[in-house]
């Protein structure tokens, strides 16, 4: 059996990161690791503060680990995939943006964690409103894409912008996922 492949898809709120994991789930027949967050604000609701912050971090990576120990035991996977909806960039990010600073947790395990691809959702498709999302205007949500892209141009594993409507992106991320089993 070959290691498995994470596969993270990060961006701004409203991107199409959970439709995109779907879909690569679904295309690739693999499972996929959805938010922590998401599961977290609709019990606990959005008047969140710093210290929340470092639960859904936690959350998130206890998620991340047994969606990683269910891909493994699966005896069907020979190429092993997990699409991962958000990874402590993701919490790193919201963490600075909203209370400029972060918790040495997150730092920690961004250092300590290992995924072979990024996805990074540009901020092209239409907003759609949801009770969870805070950043409706176009300007914060591009600010935030490119504190994305500057992470991802800094750190060493590859990453793919996805953009256009939801077929493109859809087509961009299989392929490039695709590029994960190629000989190098």
């Amino acid at each position: 059996m070959n290691p498995l492949k994470k596969i993270v898809v990060i961006g701004p709120e409203s991107t199409g990161k959970s439709s995109l994991c779907e879909q690569l789930s679904s295309h690739f027949k693999m499972r996929w690791c959805p938010e922590y967050a998401r599961e977290y604000l609709l019990k606990y609701g959005m008047n969140y503060e710093y210290e929340n912050l470092l639960t859904i971090a936690k959350g998130q990576i206890e998620l991340e680990e047994n969606h990683v120990s269910l891909s493994l035991q699966d005896p069907q996977n020979n190429q092993p995939l997990l699409f991962i909806d958000t990874d402590m960039y993701v919490m790193k990010v919201w963490c600075e943006f909203v209370f400029n600073k972060c918790h040495q947790y997150i730092l920690d395990q961004i250092a300590g964690r290992q995924y072979d691809l990024y996805l990074l959702c540009n901020t092209d498709l239409p907003w759609v409103a949801d009770e969870l999302r805070e950043y409706p205007d176009l300007e914060t949500r591009e600010r935030l894409f490119y504190i994305y892209k500057d992470i991802l141009v800094n750190q060493n594993t590859p990453w793919v912008e996805i953009k256009g409507n939801y077929d493109k992106r859809l087509n961009m991320a299989i392929t490039a996922t695709k590029r994960l089993f190629k000989p190098h």
